[in-house]
């Protein structure tokens, strides 16, 4: 049996991606290896079908955590068996290559975002020339590569002559007999309130300040599923507007959870900035998940989207995430029900397609073309 480890510097609790991606494999007859971050408020892993190993860490952020992190998982990597070592983003990239290349085993580049594109990245100078030089550096070593979305994987092309194959972000097909009545109950919508929901990381340039402030014009509550960087800003900002009872701060919740909770909206959000190209590249899960849901919704009129949205109509495209840009778009899904409606069955017509049980197919057939080469 071939064992193959993967490395994250995220939560693998609440990693969908790589859950879909592990679980496939595992499924597929692989010894599966995922390896991720021990946070100090973290909960007990869930049983998978695949093993799993939480680094601890001192350092718990920026350039000293990065360090620490990249020393632990080289030494772990260095006598952890493995037939295939697979660095998911620059940040695990340089052990995965160091190890590979010492102990002479297959690697390969699983890129979730265009890192030196990233936010974060690009408004800081300092910080993207070292993450410019790492990718420089390691990411021609990585002949073999996968990434989310075909404007990084044309990206990749350009700047390293590398050919990365395309694996997106697709959910599972929905199937409402495995939710369980537990789940499905507890997020049932028993007071037919129309739901806007947003669900994912709670960070800058998703567009959540201007969200907030367009919800003042728009006659429906927003319900808010995950946690991050500006997560204790919009709370603070939420009662200052008295938002109060039109906008919910969800938290987050497990990956099982989201399909019964996103089937009771009424309209998804995924609004991002674009800061960087990693932004204007983006092929969200929220972007799927919706789909899934089958339900219509508010997105960005970036090359990923309005490819699939001019194939079939699944969202309203905005250019900027402008106050009334957002809350016009809305409310056309609010009071338009003819433009609602044709979504939303492009939306149930286009769950069959866009699952993760069509993508995997490509995940499967690239690790075993790599382990027959």
């Amino acid at each position: 049996m071939r064992t193959i480890v993967f490395s994250v510097t995220n939560d693998l609790n609440y990693d969908q991606r790589m859950q879909r991606i592990c679980t496939s494999l595992a499924d597929a007859g692989y010894d599966v290896l995922l390896i991720g971050r021990k946070y100090s408020n973290t909960i007990t892993l869930e049983k998978k079908n695949f093993r799993q190993k939480r680094l601890h860490c001192f350092c718990k952020s920026g350039f000293l955590f990065y360090a620490e992190y990249n020393l632990r998982l080289f030494f772990y990597l260095l006598f952890t068996k493995m037939d295939m070592v697979c660095a998911i983003d620059l940040d695990t990239i340089l052990p995965c290559y160091f190890t590979s290349l010492l102990r002479r085993k297959k690697r390969v580049y699983d890129a979730h975002e265009l890192f030196t594109e990233m936010k974060e990245v690009v408004t800081r100078p300092s910080v993207k020339k070292i993450w410019l030089s790492i990718e420089k550096f390691a990411v021609p070593a990585f002949r073999h590569g996968y990434t989310v979305s075909y404007s990084i994987a044309e990206e990749f092309k350009k700047r390293y002559a590398v050919s990365y194959e395309v694996v997106r972000n697709m959910p599972l097909k929905r199937n409402d007999s495995l939710v369980s009545e537990e789940i499905f109950s507890e997020h049932t919508n028993t007071q037919n309130e129309k739901i806007i929901l947003y669900q994912g990381a709670v960070n800058e340039a998703r567009g959540l300040e201007n969200l907030v402030d367009a919800m003042q014009q728009v006659n429906a509550v927003l319900h808010i599923y995950g946690d991050g960087n500006i997560y204790e800003k919009i709370e603070t900002c939420i009662p200052e507007k008295g938002l109060q009872n039109k906008i919910i701060l969800k938290g987050k919740v497990f990956p099982q959870a989201l399909p019964a909770i996103t089937a009771n909206a009424f309209a998804g959000i995924n609004l991002v900035e674009p800061v960087g190209l990693n932004q204007l590249y983006s092929l969200a899960n929220k972007f799927f998940d919706y789909i899934q849901a089958g339900i219509p919704q508010v997105t960005m009129n970036f090359p990923e989207y309005k490819r699939i949205n001019e194939v079939t109509a699944v969202a309203v495209l905005i250019n900027t995430v402008a106050i009334k840009e957002i809350a016009d778009a809305i409310n056309l899904l609010l009071n338009d029900e003819i433009i609602y409606q044709q979504l939303k069955n492009n939306c149930v017509k286009a769950r069959e397609i866009y699952t993760w049980q069509q993508e995997e197919q490509k995940l499967l057939c690239f690790y075993k073309n790599i382990f027959t080469d």
